[in-house]
């Protein structure tokens, strides 16, 4: 008990140093950790550990949501753990987020509005069923926040996948490969990638100690500033999150 009171007098004292006017728009989130977490708890099942990281990842929503925080991408699974994990962890991970996604984001007055980025024909289709009735009972979300599910995703892919887009586009118009290349931006690229219209993180934090993007949002993050954190996913903290703003207050902002 003691411990609590000590957490919440120092998460408050945290908020306090924050400078609303210099959070960031849009954070990005590698929730790394799920699995190594469960171990260490002795959980002999991983899902238990990726149902408590969805926990988690709700919390961090409603935290944002305090703050005024209205873009947030989370990095749920990529195309490579759906290929390298067991089929029965990959069954109990696509569980949850259809669990998640069904009854915490599409609520009769939806708090976030749901975007997905990734190739939803690698999913289960009940998963991808799941992830599109979500959007659609979201789409009128009046809050003006939205969240991001990585799912299914890698960064590499979605840069190929937005070229391959434009050249169709392209083609379509009946401009050549030379009259392409003559005019092409980093503009068009954007416009076409998973995250159209959305802009990019000003902040992405890694759990679990890892110091690498691992794939995510490679075109997007850029300018992004990184924040790697020592706790695993589904022991990320308030006081961690606020540090991690306290973080990106503290450093300049470049171009």
């Amino acid at each position: 008990m003691l411990h609590e009171l000590a957490s919440r007098a120092y998460a408050r004292r945290l908020r306090r140093q924050l400078d609303a006017d210099v959070l960031p728009r849009h954070v990005g989130l590698i929730t790394d950790g799920n699995r190594r977490w469960a171990r260490g708890q002795g959980m002999p099942d991983p899902s238990l550990g990726h149902r408590r990281g969805a926990d988690r990842a709700a919390d961090v929503l409603s935290w944002c949501t305090d703050l005024g925080i209205k873009h947030v991408t989370v990095f749920v699974c990529s195309t490579e753990n759906l290929l390298r994990r067991s089929e029965t962890e990959v069954a109990a991970l696509m569980q949850v987020i259809e669990d998640v996604v069904s009854t915490n984001l599409a609520a009769p007055e939806p708090q976030w509005q749901l975007h997905v980025a990734g190739l939803l024909d690698v999913l289960p289709d009940s998963t991808a069923r799941a992830l599109k009735a979500a959007i659609e009972a979201t789409r009128d979300c009046k809050t003006g926040a939205h969240l991001t599910l990585a799912v299914g995703y890698g960064g590499r892919r979605e840069v190929v996948d937005a070229l391959r887009d434009l050249l169709d586009e392209q083609a379509a118009r009946g401009s050549t490969l030379e009259e392409l290349a003559a005019t092409l931006t980093t503009e068009d690229i954007s416009r076409h990638l998973y995250t159209a219209g959305q802009p990019d993180p000003d902040l992405v934090i890694r759990t679990s100690g890892e110091q690498r993007l691992s794939n995510f949002l490679l075109w997007q993050s850029v300018h992004s500033e990184l924040y790697f954190c020592e706790a695993y996913w589904p022991a990320f903290r308030e006081i961690d999150f606020l540090r991690a703003l306290r973080s990106f207050s503290a450093r300049r902002r470049e171009p």
